[in-house]
């Protein structure tokens, strides 16, 4: 999802309202956030399916990654030697558990 086009990615309510259909079928042809004002002002932000999906798979993703960072720094690690022969011994008749 890029940053909204100023020209095309901002609508008053009233013209939302006016023109609701079409705007969202257009919507579904782009993954563009569109800013709906009120008053001159924003009040709500549309997004496609696509794009909210989009956004809440970053968001997962930054929030592992997060995670990750945080079980390093507090030395919440497994050797790679280890997970490598872990890794290793799946689907053989000497599995190992997994590390810990």
């Amino acid at each position: 999802m890029r940053d909204v086009n100023v020209t095309d990615g901002i609508v008053p309510l009233g013209e939302f309202k006016a023109r609701a259909a079409q705007i969202l079928r257009d919507l579904g042809d782009n993954d563009e956030p569109l800013v709906i004002t009120q008053n001159g002002r924003p009040a709500a932000v549309v997004l496609s399916p696509a794009a909210f999906e989009g956004l809440r798979d970053r968001q997962r993703l930054l929030e592992g990654v997060a995670r990750g960072i945080a079980d390093a720094n507090a030395g919440r690690v497994v050797d790679d030697k280890r997970v490598r022969a872990w890794l290793e011994s799946w689907g053989t008749d000497a599995e190992l558990d997994p590390p810990r």
